[in-house]
């Protein structure tokens, strides 16, 4: 694993944290941070409404309207590398759901990071991390949970 010591486990989730901060969302700030197989950062993303598209109060206040139209923060850290991806590592402040699982396994990624989940993010999202992490286990990819 790329984060093979305590110190860079801290760093790494701190960089996601920090990239998070982007984020307009009310409520969720999620950050997520790509390195290629030698740590070399390649990307960054956070959870927002995609280019162009009007981030109002009245969109990100109202949740239904708010998870339909955001692009979660490993999507736009895919969608935006600046290098090869395949065999990297990715680090995200909360697990990945069901959909971004899939893009990251289809990206090649080999491994993926994330803090412990809090009590309130696995009341509403448990089931699609559940589905995320059987998805992962299938393709090969390796899930470090810190």
């Amino acid at each position: 694993m790329i984060f093979d010591t305590e110190r860079l486990q801290k760093w790494a989730v701190g960089m996601a944290r920090h990239v998070a901060k982007l984020s307009k969302d009310p409520s969720t700030q999620v950050g997520a941070v790509i390195f290629d197989d030698k740590r070399r950062f390649v990307a960054a993303g956070y959870n927002g409404l995609p280019r162009g598209v009007e981030d109002k109060a009245s969109r990100l206040e109202n949740r239904e309207v708010k998870y339909r139209l955001t692009q979660h923060a490993e999507r736009n850290a895919l969608a935006f590398a600046t290098g090869n991806v395949e065999g990297g590592t990715i680090v995200v402040t909360h697990p990945p759901c069901a959909q971004c699982a899939g893009a990251i396994i289809q990206a090649g990624i080999k491994h993926v990071c994330y803090p412990q989940p809090s009590e309130a993010m696995l009341k509403r999202w448990g089931e699609d991390f559940d589905w995320a992490r059987i998805m992962f286990k299938e393709a090969g990819v390796e899930v470090h949970e810190w």
